[in-house]
């Protein structure tokens, strides 16, 4: 295929040269019924892009097959079989995903360190979930994705699970052994799905960890808007082989999807695809260059160590890292200065948001669209919070348990707790009750606790000492987790 060609931004132009009268929706009808000052801050290019995917961009039978080209292109240009858009990001495409090898009452092995929006479909399509444990650094106190012995040792205790779901990367950077745990899959005649929601750029230098398709995943999910060019929301999966039907995977896409799609989103897709195809690898010559200097500033910056592949890869931990995940450790400066208060005084005093902060940790996320100009900011920003530790320095730590204590027993499943007959208890009085919500420090959005786990004082421990130290829990429905959702004692 002419990898030059963009379907969707070449219609869109169209479009706009054509001096169609709409009688469709959006009802801005290209801008002209937008507020004056809701303009003045968007501009009139995004509402007169704002069209209908059908009897707009395509004819009402979509016959030019816009976006289907599109989406073969995407397909092409990374090597897959079939590539899917979709503009309810990866939340939605992890679950359509899970819905294609799994149903009601079916298992699916599970890595732990899942993100909530997997949690989130678990709840809603009554998959049985059979965890698998991540690997645990201790000195770091971090979870790396789980090995391919731990899924081959939860494919002997449950061999009837339909298929496997691993997250990797994970939003720390670190990445699993695809190609290990996708033959222990396959071996079985079952599908591997991989949220690669942070890795939307791999197939796109060589230097980057091997992506999912190149390791023999079936379906792999991506978040474009994360790492690559595209708008928020924009997500492709990507599906090869035949373990999982494309026909399948596209009606649950169906049942889970808009029926307005949103064409802005389309078009930054097609875009990006043409920009990675004809200027990626020196884009990522450069990003990753980039990545090295900054990494190397940074660690010259007393009290802060910038994590590498020394660090977290080699036996009993990660497989690979993708470098533009800047990990910075800030565990020199005491227990009491926590990631949380450092990434708020970063924006609160030089307008620096970062990307993940945990109790002792705080990261930058590196792009493609990086230069100097912004990482010299990140220096300069990162080079004044260590001459105010003190202002940091709060005395309250995070209490973070051992491996053990952090696993939950999934005592029902976690749609049945979701939607049982529940109750809000004190959060000292609910040890040995069955959690009825996500508990999600976030970023990075994976749940400490989720609905159907039997709570331990530990964990509750663990989020109610992250909250007083600035954790975030934002889908809790009590946010200070001074009380829990939970089942009712029947």
């Amino acid at each position: 295929m002419d990898q030059s060609k963009t379907p969707v931004l070449d219609a869109l132009a169209a479009y706009q040269r054509s001096g169609q009268t709409p009688f469709t929706p959006p009802g801005h009808k290209q801008s002209r019924g937008a507020d004056p000052r809701v303009r003045a801050v968007l501009g009139d290019a995004v509402f007169r892009s704002d069209v209908l995917a059908t009897s707009g961009l395509d004819d009402r039978t979509s016959s030019h097959g816009v976006v289907e080209e599109a989406q073969a292109l995407m397909a092409e240009a990374v090597g897959a079989d079939h590539a899917f858009f979709s503009t309810c990001g990866s939340s939605l495409s992890v679950k359509s995903a899970m819905l294609s090898v799994a149903g009601p009452h079916e298992k699916l092995l599970v890595g732990r360190d899942a993100h909530k929006s997997v949690v989130s479909g678990l709840i809603l399509s009554g998959i049985r979930p059979v965890w698998v444990d991540p690997q645990w650094d201790g000195e770091r106190h971090l979870a790396h994705p789980p090995s391919a012995e731990a899924f081959e040792a939860a494919f002997a205790e449950h061999p009837d699970a339909r298929g496997a779901l691993v997250t990797t990367p994970t939003p720390y950077g670190t990445c699993s052994d695809l190609a290990a745990i996708a033959e222990v899959c396959h071996r079985r005649g079952r599908p591997l799905i991989v949220d690669e929601a942070w890795g939307a750029h791999l197939p796109f230098h060589p230097e980057l960890p091997t992506w999912a398709m190149d390791a023999g995943a079936d379906v792999c999910v991506t978040s474009v808007h994360k790492m690559g060019s595209g708008l928020e929301q924009s997500s492709v999966f990507h599906l090869q082989g035949d373990l999982v039907k494309p026909e399948v995977l596209k009606s649950r896409e169906d049942l889970l999807g808009t029926t307005s799609p949103s064409v802005l989103v389309y078009a930054a897709l097609d875009g990006w695809r043409r920009q990675m195809v004809e200027h990626g690898q020196s884009l990522y010559d450069r990003a990753l260059a980039l990545a090295q200097t900054t990494r190397d500033r940074i660690n010259r910056i007393d009290g802060m160590h910038v994590h590498g592949r020394d660090d977290f890869c080699g036996p009993g931990r990660a497989a690979d890292m993708d470098p533009l995940q800047i990990i910075v450790d800030i565990s020199a400066w005491g227990a009491g200065v926590t990631g949380y208060r450092a990434a708020d005084w970063l924006r609160e005093k030089h307008g620096i948001n970062l990307h993940v902060a945990d109790h002792r940790r705080i990261s930058a996320q590196l792009t493609h669209a990086d230069d100097s100009e912004t990482t010299d900011v990140l220096l300069a920003a990162l080079t004044d919070l260590a001459a105010h530790t003190a202002e940091l320095r709060t005395g309250q730590t995070v209490e973070v348990p051992p491996p053990a204590k952090l696993r939950l027993e999934q005592a029902a499943l976690p749609r049945d707790a979701f939607f049982g007959r529940t109750e809000q208890v004190p959060w000292e009085k609910v040890v040995g009750r069955i959690a009825a919500e996500m508990l999600t420090p976030y970023p990075p959005g994976i749940p400490a606790a989720l609905p159907g786990e039997r709570l331990n004082e530990d964990v509750l421990r663990y989020l109610r000492s992250g909250v007083e130290a600035g954790m975030v829990v934002p889908d809790a429905v009590d946010t200070k987790v001074t009380s829990v959702r939970v089942l009712r004692d029947e």
